[in-house]
């Protein structure tokens, strides 16, 4: 079987998927994923008609389960921002690694900004989403995100904290 009608209608499956996924990026990932998994696939309808249905299934299974993944993941965050203490207790502040305080400015400045805010000042994420015009969930992946960058520069400059936890820190 010739993989020509898929080429043939490929801007139609994109068109297809960024209506249904509203993220243009998203929509071709996953023609490009279903692309493959049609090209690997041991039985293909024979004539192009039937092909071009088949795979347009295929992609909408793809849609429906990177939907069921995103809503997933939103409630994860959901739920992880309640269970988050508002602010730090004054005992886990005194044993702050210095490391972190020192490593805060090689971050992106939206990145530092964010967690001081956040983890060190205490603010509502709800409430700096809302004074940025952004989604609750979409600042929490962005603190997840800065969080994650500053775990790896501890990582790198100080392996003892990042192992063991800044107890009596002494690094340099």
């Amino acid at each position: 079987m010739s993989t020509n009608p898929l080429l043939q209608h490929l801007d139609a499956f994109l068109g297809f998927a960024r209506s249904r996924t509203g993220d243009p990026d998203l929509a071709e990932d996953l023609v490009q994923e279903c692309l493959m998994k049609a090209l690997k696939a041991d039985h293909m309808p024979e004539d192009d008609e039937g092909v071009v249905t088949w795979f347009y299934r295929i992609l909408r299974h793809a849609i429906i389960d990177a939907h069921r993944r995103r809503s997933t993941r939103e409630q994860a965050l959901e739920k992880l921002v309640h269970e988050l203490p508002a602010t730090m207790a004054a005992e886990d502040e005194k044993a702050l690694c210095q490391c972190v305080m020192k490593l805060l400015p090689a971050l992106p400045p939206a990145d530092a900004g964010l967690l001081r805010r956040i983890d060190l000042e205490g603010e509502s994420a709800t409430a700096i989403a809302e004074e940025t015009n952004q989604r609750a969930n979409t600042l929490n992946v962005r603190l997840l995100r800065a969080r994650k960058r500053l775990r790896e520069q501890v990582q790198r400059v100080c392996r003892t904290c990042a192992t063991h936890g800044c107890l009596d820190c002494d690094c340099p």
